[in-house]
């Protein structure tokens, strides 16, 4: 029984739910007047660390720009990937951020003009979040 409610709580934070999820317009502007940002190629990182109380602790959004794929299928498929690199690699993010007891806004942007694989974004991410991490502290 113990060791499935540690499943339980481990699977939790792999998830990427609704208040996860970064949607408020308010917060958008935000994000991207008041923000900072870095890259790590082919990700432009734009955050925003605030001590005030939302929903969420981190939130995170992402984007592809219409210019470098005009077809939204393949749009689409870059979003997903970039959701999915980001779910598996932010549990050390989200450590640091509660340890902080400070709230985050992210939104990762793909700035490559080919369709990118899934490991390479998984490398990505993984050294976008480590100096998001870093940012915090």
């Amino acid at each position: 029984m113990g060791q499935h409610l540690s499943l339980l709580s481990m699977a939790a934070t792999y998830s990427y739910g609704k208040k996860e999820k970064l949607k408020s317009r308010k917060r958008i502007d935000q994000l991207f007047t008041g923000g900072r940002s870095f890259s790590v190629f082919p990700l432009k990182v734009f955050y925003h660390f605030s001590d005030e109380n939302v929903a969420g602790a981190l939130q995170a959004g992402v984007g592809v720009s219409v210019r470098n794929f005009r077809k939204a299928v393949d749009r689409n498929r870059i979003k997903r990937l970039l959701r999915e690199a980001y779910r598996l690699n932010k549990p050390p993010l989200f450590a640091t951020i509660s340890e902080k007891k400070k709230n985050a806004a992210v939104f990762f942007l793909y700035l490559g003009k080919e369709l990118p694989e899934l490991p390479l974004l998984n490398d990505k991410m993984r050294a976008a979040l480590e100096r998001l991490g870093e940012e915090c502290k």
